[in-house]
């Protein structure tokens, strides 16, 4: 399915009340937390820019540096550009640029050394806490000392991926209102990790999506580094009588592993994640979050220094 055939009306896009009002706190904390250099001394009040809407960026906020994986399928690039445009029209003004972990370019050491010695937030494309969260990022960034830099919290778990997730199901098929779900399930399609951390946030991502479809079973499942995978998690399924199964792709963008999780659904097959309106307001709500340093109890890297964050 194409990223056009998908699109929708923000406004119409169901939200969970407790992330929607987080989503407006932490936007406030951000705002005037522009003005406050991640070094802890007080920059000069500048205007916003003209006709800024309330909540736009003011032109000394830290530049927002999205963290993508990368990938040799040419649409990955193209998805995330699509979601950073997205990002860009929510929050005007805002410095928004991109930097890959591998096989993309820019390559994140060549975006951070573009920055110089100024201010940003690295906002990990990335759905839970693995290597590249824990080690690969800190790591690019400890190799930029002059920066003053940040690094947010990955994208998942949170109600606004699970809206996103639910979304690309309904856009492929999946009842928006299911009537019986007695022989129903879900296969959760993620990349797979070593680290137990990260399959624990795809397990928790599992349930959140299960609560969202009024119950119906979410089975994590995963295409690398993890068991089990996505043919054994649907036979497994078959086997207790859920004969229609769909697979939601917990990938940001199109890729090889995200093929391969459709080419294992038995029926619906959602597209990956993508430039869903749900995910622009979420990279927003990370950088916020890291703005206020409010973020989950998960790690941050400031010039290299692991802080815990309560």
């Amino acid at each position: 399915m194409t990223e056009s055939a998908s699109a929708q009306p923000r406004e119409s896009l169901p939200l969970d009340s407790t992330a929607q009002l987080l989503t407006r706190i932490t936007a406030q904390l951000g705002a005037q937390l522009s003005h406050v250099s991640l070094n802890g001394t007080r920059r000069p009040m500048h205007h916003r820019t003209g006709g800024s809407a309330p909540g736009s960026a003011t032109t000394h906020a830290p530049a927002l540096v999205a963290v993508a994986h990368g990938s040799r399928d040419p649409q990955a690039l193209r998805t995330v550009m699509k979601l950073l445009d997205r990002v860009r029209e929510l929050r005007p003004g805002l410095d928004v640029r991109l930097g890959h972990i591998e096989l993309n370019e820019p390559l994140l050491p060549a975006t951070l050394a573009g920055l110089g010695s100024g201010d940003a937030v690295l906002v990990p494309l990335l759905l839970g806490r693995g290597h590249h969260v824990k080690r690969d990022i800190p790591a690019a960034l400890a190799a930029a000392p002059a920066l003053r830099a940040t690094i947010a919290a990955p994208l998942g778990p949170h109600p606004l991926l699970v809206e996103a997730l639910y979304g690309r199901l309904v856009e492929a098929g999946w009842p928006a209102e299911e009537t019986d779900s007695r022989g129903s399930a879900v296969v959760l399609a993620a990349a797979g990790s070593r680290d137990p951390d990260s399959a624990a946030d795809t397990r928790r991502t599992a349930r959140m999506l299960s609560e969202r479809l009024g119950g119906v079973p979410v089975v994590a499942a995963y295409a690398s580094a993890a068991t089990p995978t996505v043919p054994v998690v649907v036979r497994a399924l078959a086997a207790r009588g859920r004969h229609r199964v769909a697979v939601a792709s917990y990938f940001t963008a199109p890729g090889r592993f995200a093929t391969a999780a459709a080419a294992a659904a038995p029926g619906t097959a959602a597209a990956p994640l993508g430039a869903h309106p749900a995910m622009a307001r979420l990279l927003l709500h990370r950088y916020d979050q890291a703005l206020a340093g409010a973020l989950p109890a998960h790690e941050v890297a400031t010039n290299g220094h692991l802080l815990a964050s309560a």
